[in-house]
This record gives C-alpha cells, sequence and structure tokens, in this order.
C-alpha cells in the first residue's frame, strides 16, 4: 500500500521556521503533483503550495514570499519550508501526492497523516 508520512511540524514562536517533510512509501511507479494542504480548526482544508513533477509551484496568496515548496524525486520527498510564520499559519498540515503505483489501475490522491504547526509565543 502506498503511504505518505509527513514531519517536521511543531510549535514555533511567531516570526521563526519550519521545514515539513512528507515522504511516500510503497510500490511507486510514478508520482506526478505533489502539495501541502492546511485546516485551521473550525476551517476547511485548504490549498498551502504544491509543486509538479516538473517544478512548477503554485503558492497560496497567504504564504507566497513566505514559503518554499520543493521535491526530492529519488526520495519520493516534497518539502516546505516556511519561514516568517504567524499565528493564522496555524493548522494541521496535510501533503497530498498524485501518486501511479502496482496497488491501482490510475493515478490515485493519497493524503498523509497530518502535522501539526502552531505559532505562538
Amino acid at each position: 500500500q502506498v503511504q505518505l508520512v509527513e514531519s517536521g511540524g511543531g510549535l514555533v514562536q511567531p516570526g521563526g521556521s519550519l521545514r515539513l517533510s512528507c515522504a511516500a512509501s510503497g510500490s511507486i511507479r510514478s508520482i506526478y503533483i505533489m502539495g501541502w494542504y492546511r485546516q485551521a480548526p473550525g476551517k476547511q482544508r485548504v490549498l498551502v503550495a504544491a509543486i509538479t513533477s516538473e517544478n512548477t509551484t503554485t503558492y497560496a496568496d497567504s504564504v507566497k514570499g513566505r514559503s518554499t515548496i520543493s521535491r526530492d524525486n529519488a526520495k519520493n520527498t516534497v518539502y516546505l519550508q516556511m519561514n516568517s510564520l504567524k499565528p493564522e499559519d496555524t493548522a494541521v498540515y496535510y501533503c497530498k501526492a498524485q501518486i501511479d503505483s502496482d496497488y491501482a489501475l490510475v493515478v490515485d490522491d493519497y493524503w498523509g497523516q497530518g502535522t501539526q504547526v502552531t505559532v505562538s509565543s
């Protein structure tokens, strides 16, 4: 089975930085778009940033200029570097990947379990 495992969340002070990682494992043939989403309490899950297999990136306006998404295709891993963090960045962060695997006939979306990011003094 394909699994996505996130790491790197935690408690950080306003203005600080965090680097989130998400590693995909399993019988993977190809990974297409990889992305980070976040869900704050009482709110919907929203896209933070995404990156294609050709390294084209897109960012939500709320994090543009403060965050960088990148990927290491050899490690099936996507990263999110977040700087100048604000209290409103507090949320559970989830990674998502479009994966062609040995377990399905079509490309499917997979989600990680989420990692908590809390920005507070």
